[in-house]
């Protein structure tokens, strides 16, 4: 069994609820829901460990109460973390709004994501069996580096395309899958790059990796508390999946499950609270 090694965001959640997203120019009251663990490395990691993997995130925080916290609660629940602390940025911040649907919009600010570095992932020592999971809140020519990396040392690449941001054409070909949601596909499907392996994410709808498709678990609409973090909680699930050696079907699966969770409870983390 492999290990699941996330490059990614580490964010601090700020949450706010509001009864409906406000339109160009528009000003809606909302009420403080809190502050969380959130950005989309740390909610893989989370998720990955959650599924049972074996779980080293890889990142960047500040030198600040909020980044030391996250990296309290990184290791109390089993995470090795190679993420030092940066002296000049402060941990990134996700200002996220949360409608009465549990719909949500997200802005989020990097701060020390921006400075993640290759001597992090160097550090991890990526070998045969290794499930690297990248997303794109990180500098994307670290994201390249550390793909080309892990294949060479026998890993294997799992590439989340989110944000969307392009990335050289043998990147995404050496990820087995890239994974985007409809938006981002529609994106990638504008652009000249050609993934090997893609899987779409449709969210109640269900998921489609190439030739395989789950559909979408019912929920009843007083189970959706909000979505924030779903798509990441699929990913970091199906990264687990795959470091324990489960077929593609079996992975499928296995994110599907993880992805209906996670809209059952409110941040992309449960119990998350900083």
């Amino acid at each position: 069994m492999g290990r699941v090694v996330v490059l990614g965001s580490l964010n601090v959640d700020v949450v706010t609820r509001v009864e409906s997203h406000p339109r160009p120019g528009e000003t809606v009251l909302g009420e403080a829901a809190g502050r969380f663990a959130g950005g989309k490395g740390g909610n893989q990691a989370m998720a990955a460990r959650r599924a049972g993997a074996e779980v080293v995130m890889v990142g960047r925080v500040g030198a600040d109460d909020a980044g030391a916290a996250y990296l309290d609660r990184l290791r109390r629940h089993g995470i090795r973390a190679e993420v030092p602390s940066s002296s000049d940025a402060p941990t990134g911040t996700a200002f996220i709004a949360v409608d009465e649907a549990g719909e949500n919009t997200i802005v989020v600010v990097a701060g020390a994501n921006r400075q993640v570095g290759d001597e992090s992932i160097e550090a991890v020592g990526l070998g045969p069996g290794d499930v690297l999971l990248c997303s794109l809140e990180v500098p994307a020519d670290l994201v390249a580096r550390a793909a080309r990396l892990a294949d060479r040392a026998g890993g294997r690449v799992v590439i989340n395309l989110a944000p969307y941001a392009s990335l050289p054409h043998d990147v995404i070909a050496i990820a087995d899958p890239v994974v985007v949601n409809e938006s981002e596909m529609r994106q990638l499907a504008d652009s000249d790059l050609i993934p090997t392996s893609l899987l779409v994410t449709f969210g109640a709808a269900g998921a489609r990796w190439d030739g395989e498709e789950v559909s979408g678990i019912r929920l009843d609409e007083s189970d959706v508390v909000d979505t924030v973090g779903a798509g990441d909680a699929f990913c970091g699930a199906l990264a687990a999946a795959l470091a324990a050696g489960a077929a593609r079907r079996e992975a499928l699966e296995a994110a599907n499950r993880a992805g209906a969770d996670a809209v059952q409870w409110s941040g992309a983390q449960p119990d998350a609270a900083l």
